[in-house]
């Protein structure tokens, strides 16, 4: 009886982790990246710190970031001594996206509230 359980155990425990892993390994699609290191001040010098920093979009259309850093991020319209509050993702974990629809013609700066180097922008035309 005692081997009986122990099969049953390892066959359902074996299951739930297959289970788990495939849903952890859902990767997100995004427009703009923010990549590895960019927490640190020097990814403004190259254009960076969101990849890529300008994206044009047709108006109507959404634009999903994703942060790939280990650090906390933000995606927040206006510029850091300026918000517009447009927009903002709010603090995105590692691994986490926030989307957005863009639907007036338009240049639409943003910036990251943690970050203030980080900046980028999205031109809807």
């Amino acid at each position: 009886m005692l081997v009986f359980l122990l099969i049953v155990g390892l066959v359902v425990s074996t299951f739930y982790v297959e289970e788990n892993s495939e849903e952890s390994e859902q990767i997100i699609k995004g427009d703009v990246i923010m990549p590895t290191k960019v927490s640190r001040p020097g990814c403004e010098e190259t254009n960076r710190c969101y990849v890529p920093s300008s994206i044009t979009i047709n108006p109507g259309k959404q634009v999903t970031w994703v942060n790939e850093d280990s650090a906390f991020h933000s995606v927040t319209s206006g510029f850091y001594d300026a918000p517009t509050n447009l927009f903002d993702s709010g603090y995105l974990d590692p691994f986490e996206s926030f989307t957005f629809t863009f639907e007036e013609s338009g240049t639409y700066d943003y910036f990251c509230t943690l970050h203030p180097w980080m900046n980028g922008q999205v031109i809807v035309e």
